[in-house]
């Protein structure tokens, strides 16, 4: 993996230092360094700047520098290209990216000397229909959430697995979430934590109305239809948190397992449980 694709987030303290000098040592290991002209302007000397469509077409390997957020964006762009995915921390509670600061280049050595594995991560695709008319498809890592708007109303949400009626959900909203999305909003929300090499679905109820409605595992296989009885506006569809779409009445969201993973490197012998107890911790300390 020679070519480079570096993508960094600007608004993280201190990360267009930090690119500049994983970039000088990239380089001087024989790497060839790729990124988007947004980071180009801001580093101190040049570097071949290309558009995030022409990067996916280019490099052999995406290296993130920044938080979760960070990377489930450029993981949604990597995966239909196969291209793997290394994460560098710049943020707090770190699930999915692997490096933090302080073992930077000792890591990039491991990484010069292929020791490494590769990871890969179930991803979900969802679907808009209205009137029985497909308006939009999503990739996602994590989740696709249907919410409601800024008003506290409840949202009526009719749940569909394959041909079998599930429930009508009296709810905040409704979120479908991946294994690797359980540690996310899911489990804010009351979901279980799963493993993230499992395949499976998850639905979890937000703020349901009634205490029956709790959490479902679902197989891989099955297929999601989420169908939107509320008759106010204001209700969305988001994805992984960062992308969203503006729902209404009587549409369809179809989730089911994409053909796609998100492919992590990983460096460290590290267990999910191991990151596991040390992110809770974290998260319970600040």
């Amino acid at each position: 993996m020679k070519k480079i694709g570096l993508f960094v987030n600007p608004s993280k303290k201190k990360a267009v230092n930090l690119a500049e000098n994983l970039i000088r040592w990239l380089k001087e290991n024989d790497y060839v360094v790729y990124t988007d002209k947004n980071v180009a302007d801001k580093l101190g000397f040049p570097v071949e700047a290309k558009s995030l469509e022409e990067l996916a077409k280019s490099i052999d390997l995406a290296i993130t520098l920044g938080g979760d957020g960070t990377l489930l964006a450029i993981a949604r762009k990597m995966a239909p290209h196969d291209i793997p995915v290394l994460g560098i921390n710049l943020g707090h509670l770190g699930f999915l990216t692997e490096i933090e600061v302080p073992d930077l280049f000792r890591d990039f050595e491991q990484l010069k000397a292929n020791k490494y594995n590769i990871e890969r991560r179930m991803m979900i695709e969802a679907q808009v229909l209205r009137e029985n008319k497909i308006m939009e498809k999503f990739l996602a890592l994590n989740d696709v959430v249907i919410t409601k708007g800024p008003f506290a109303r409840l949202i009526r949400l009719k749940a569909r697995v394959n041909d079998a009626y599930i429930d009508t959900y009296n709810a905040d909203g409704l979120i479908i979430s991946t294994p690797t999305g359980s540690t996310a909003y899911s489990l804010s929300a009351g979901g279980p934590i799963v493993n993230p090499n499992m395949e499976l679905l998850l639905l979890t109820p937000i703020c349901p109305h009634t205490l029956q409605n709790r959490s479902i595992i679902m197989s891989k296989d099955d297929v999601i239809n989420v169908q939107i009885l509320a008759e106010h506006q204001e209700i969305m569809l988001t994805v992984d948190g960062q992308q969203g779409y503006e729902l209404l009445p009587n549409d369809k969201v179809i989730v089911k397992k994409s053909d796609f993973y998100t492919k992590l490197v990983r460096i460290k012998s590290r267990s999910f449980y191991d990151i596991l107890r040390k992110k809770l911790r974290e998260s319970n300390c600040q």
